[in-house]
């Protein structure tokens, strides 16, 4: 899309959320036609995008959340209640992306609406569907045997292989820097402890993503690679906020700037000078991701994704499902992530009816959903 056709997007879309603080419309932003003229040309572009926001309250919410799938009928379940993304997990039966008419693109054909098809595709021991996949070098082998070149290029290659199957989004690359072992809980899943070195291997992974048509997610903010544990076990804290950066926020600079329209994803890790919540449920790091208020940032208004927020103990411990997505959307999130559709119906019941209270502002909740059509329309 033009630079000029962006920006009239960007200001139908700045006022139709203006236009909607009492009660907001069914959305679609249309850009408009763009001519230049010399005296001995015309030259006229003219591009129309649709980005459907769904028309009623509780469709919309339901867009905000993005539900791991055992197979064909379970995604058609979730996508039907209005789950604006399913999660490709390793017991996800690979034939939802190999069978003819049982498949992703069958799934679309009947859905009848964009959605995004999400998957964990990092590299070494983070990879789902390994089978359908293949191997790839962890992060930190990429980026000690390898050129930049050479990782963009085995991201482009691994981006092919997502696209073909109908996948659109991958939560990778990570951006966390760490030097501990490599089964650590970021381990070898991080490309360098060095932030600029991070930041180089990251953005050439995701941009052989993007060359090859599915949109990236940067992880974890605000950096995991030197919290106390792993969160999938139980509360972990990280370095306080001016340690982290000094270090771990650095590599976000390189990554926002080169691709505002990507995705980020938040971890569970609790930050000291930042509240007590875990980030993915603070409302002060969703602030510093908007506002891009730290050493190098930048502002981002893409969609903020959580981590798995039904099976990680950081955030299960104390919070049943329905519980965290409201906590974690309330907080700030445009997307909660987690891998069952078990609690789907009364997760969605839960966060509407947050909606209705007053608790989950409703002008929030349709801005979210704004974003989230968006990035399920457009991608990169």
């Amino acid at each position: 899309m033009a630079v000029t056709t962006r920006a009239v997007v960007a200001l139908t879309c700045a006022l139709t959320l203006a236009s909607c603080a009492s009660t907001p419309e069914p959305e679609t932003v249309t850009s408009v036609a763009t001519t230049t003229q010399t005296e001995t040309e015309t030259v006229t572009a003219t591009e129309e995008e649709l980005v459907p926001v769904p028309a009623d309250q509780r469709a919309q919410v339901a867009s905000l959340m993005t539900v791991g799938v055992k197979n064909y009928d379970d995604a058609l379940h979730a996508l039907r209640e209005g789950a604006g993304g399913i999660f490709i997990a390793s017991w996800t039966d690979p034939a939802l992306l190999t069978a003819p008419e049982r498949n992703l693109a069958a799934l679309k054909r009947e859905v009848g609406r964009p959605f995004a098809v999400t998957i964990d595709a990092e590299g070494g021991r983070v990879v789902r569907q390994p089978e359908l996949l293949g191997e790839i070098p962890a992060p930190r082998t990429m980026a000690d045997t390898s050129s930049a070149e050479d990782v963009e290029n085995v991201a482009f290659e691994l981006g092919k292989k997502l696209n073909s199957f109908g996948i659109t989004v991958d939560f990778a690359p990570v951006l966390d820097t760490d030097a501990g072992p490599s089964d650590g809980a970021i381990g070898d899943r991080s490309f360098s402890p060095d932030p600029q070195r991070a930041a180089e291997y990251a953005t050439a992974f995701a941009r052989g993503l993007v060359r090859a048509g599915v949109t990236p997610v940067f992880k974890h903010f605000p950096g995991h690679g030197r919290a106390t544990g792993d969160s999938h076990t139980g509360e972990v804290h990280t370095p306080p906020l001016e340690e982290l950066e000094k270090l771990d926020l650095l590599p976000y600079e390189q990554a926002m700037t080169e691709f505002p329209t990507a995705g980020v994803m938040v971890g569970h890790v609790t930050v000291p000078g930042l509240g007590e919540a875990p980030a993915s449920l603070n409302p002060q790091v969703y602030r510093l991701i908007r506002s891009g208020e730290y050493p190098g940032g930048v502002p981002f208004d893409g969609v903020i994704y959580t981590d798995d927020l039904s099976s990680m103990h950081a955030i299960s411990d104390t919070h049943s499902v329905p519980e965290a997505v409201i906590a974690a959307l309330v907080a700030g999130a445009d997307n909660a992530l987690w891998v069952s559709t078990d609690e789907l119906v009364e997760t969605i019941n839960a966060v509407n009816a947050a909606v209705d209270a007053g608790t989950y502002s409703r002008e929030q909740m349709y801005a979210s959903a704004l974003r989230v059509a968006r990035f399920n329309h457009e991608g990169m």
